[in-house]
């Protein structure tokens, strides 16, 4: 088997072979290493790497694959953590200078997780500084660019855990999601990223308690997702907003022939690039060969959705980044630099409103969801910005009209405002340029295993990316 095949393989055919030792976790963390190697400069998704380690470590799962001994969920697998958790002992940067020689004093429960489990840590993955961006570039890291078109970002904040993905890097990566940045990334690189139901994975302390912020996995596959996904979940001491009890997954589900699918197009006031619609329309075909059947609906949504989405972040996100300007604004990314100011610009008045608005939202999506299973849309409206992108400088039009640089280009906000919906985004196809689109499957309030059930019924009767050179980016 070649090293691309090795590099590209499922993560869950991985430690099938493992178990059947036709396959060495050495093997593969060799492969990944290379192929690391090979692409860093091209597409530079990571921070901190660990090889010597991870050959180490690759060493001791082979030797206990070889004797029979009992293994973890994860067990061998080079998995891409984003650099803005913690490993204890192991540096973490935010992507920024700030953090230039902070080292952890305690792992995050999900690396904890990860790690019992038998994942091995290879790398960390770039993030935009802050993780308050939809791209991935920062002064600490220079700029992440996406492996199907390097003119473009692979999204953010997540990006770089999305373009190792792609590259062939890493099995299997985590992301952060707070307004798109697991979603994002995913559509962007051909990827499928979940945003599980607020509290149904662990976070860090202060914005585990910010209902708009969740973890979850990115994957080049559904199965693979909901294996790292069943990893992740689970309620934690350290987190009072995590749910009990533990939700497990299956990995194989029944048809969804006889669903009620809604779709919309544009949430009622998004601009949606043409390539974008007519990947989306393919994938409503695709739900409707198997069985569904796929209505447009009106949710009643307007503009006011996304000023309130952002006007959130601002108030909580950006006045935590506020206290940083005193001292450090001259070393800030001009993204992050704007951000907190406008967080300093924020009333608490300005926070309540986006609580109303998200009430109502939900006013109009929750009741539609009691008739159909799930709703369908896109996930970015534009496939991706350039890999430079700078919201506070960089315009932003689709079909001509200038749209919010920040997050008018994504329809992913909306769902973190009704964070109790899981959101699965999965791959439509792709553009023009080449980059990747996606669509997002919204389920019912911590109604996880719906929106799985039609991803990978989705996923089965399209076919897998990234399975052969033709359906992989050309590096």
């Amino acid at each position: 088997m070649s090293d691309l095949d090795l590099c590209y393989m499922p993560a869950h055919e991985a430690l099938r072979l493992f178990k059947a030792k036709k396959l060495s976790p050495v093997e593969l963390m060799q492969a990944t290493i290379r192929r690391a190697e090979a692409t860093r400069s091209a597409i530079n998704c990571f921070t901190f790497t660990h090889f010597e380690e991870a050959m180490k470590l690759a060493a001791r799962v082979e030797a206990k694959y070889a004797r029979g001994a009992r293994t973890g969920a994860l067990e061998g697998l080079p998995i891409g953590i984003k650099d803005e958790s913690y490993i204890k002992g192991k540096p973490t940067s935010h992507g920024s200078l700030l953090s230039r020689d902070a080292v952890g004093g305690h792992t995050s429960t999900m690396n904890e997780r990860i790690m019992k489990a038998g994942g091995i840590v290879h790398a960390r993955t770039a993030t935009p500084e802050f993780s308050c961006a939809g791209y991935t570039w920062s002064k600490r890291w220079g700029v992440t660019r996406n492996p199907w078109n390097r003119d473009f970002t692979p999204g953010g904040s997540s990006g770089g855990a999305a373009a190792t993905l792609a590259s062939g890097t890493s099995s299997i990566a985590t992301g952060s999601d707070i307004a798109g940045s697991i979603r994002i990334p995913a559509s962007a690189c051909g990827l499928v990223g979940y945003k599980p139901p607020y509290g149904r994975n662990p976070d860090e302390p202060p914005f585990n308690l910010d209902f708009y912020c969740h973890t979850g996995p990115l994957a080049r596959n559904v199965r693979d997702a909901i294996l790292l996904q069943n990893v992740m979940a689970g309620p934690s001491p350290l987190d009072i907003a995590t749910l009990r009890p533990k939700l497990r997954l299956p990995l194989d589900y029944k048809p969804i022939k006889g669903w009620k699918i809604a779709f919309s197009m544009d949430l009622g006031s998004f601009e949606v690039d043409p390539d974008v619609r007519t990947n989306t329309l393919a994938a409503c075909d695709v739900f409707r060969s198997l069985g569904a059947t796929v209505e447009e609906v009106d949710l009643g949504w307007d503009g006011g959705v996304l000023k309130a989405g952002m006007a959130y972040l601002e108030h909580l996100f950006g006045a935590s980044l506020s206290q940083l300007l005193a001292e450090h604004a001259s070393d800030m990314t001009s993204y992050a630099r704007r951000f907190a100011e406008d967080g300093q610009k924020s009333k608490a008045t300005d926070f309540v409103a986006t609580l109303d608005v998200a009430a109502r939202m939900y006013q109009t999506l929750g009741p539609l969801l009691e008739t159909y299973n799930v709703l369908i849309c896109p996930t970015n409206a534009l496939p991706a910005v350039p890999a430079e992108f700078d919201q506070t400088r960089d315009r932003v039009e689709i079909n001509g009209r200038e749209v919010n640089p920040s997050l008018g280009w994504v329809m992913t906000t909306p769902f973190n405002m009704l964070s109790r919906c899981p959101v699965l985004s999965i791959p439509s196809g792709r553009a023009a340029s080449g980059v990747p689109t996606g669509i997002q499957i919204v389920g019912r309030t911590y109604s996880d295993a719906d929106v799985f059930r039609a991803g990978l019924a989705y996923e089965t009767a399209r076919g897998q990316w990234y399975g052969n050179t033709g359906t992989r980016p050309s590096l």
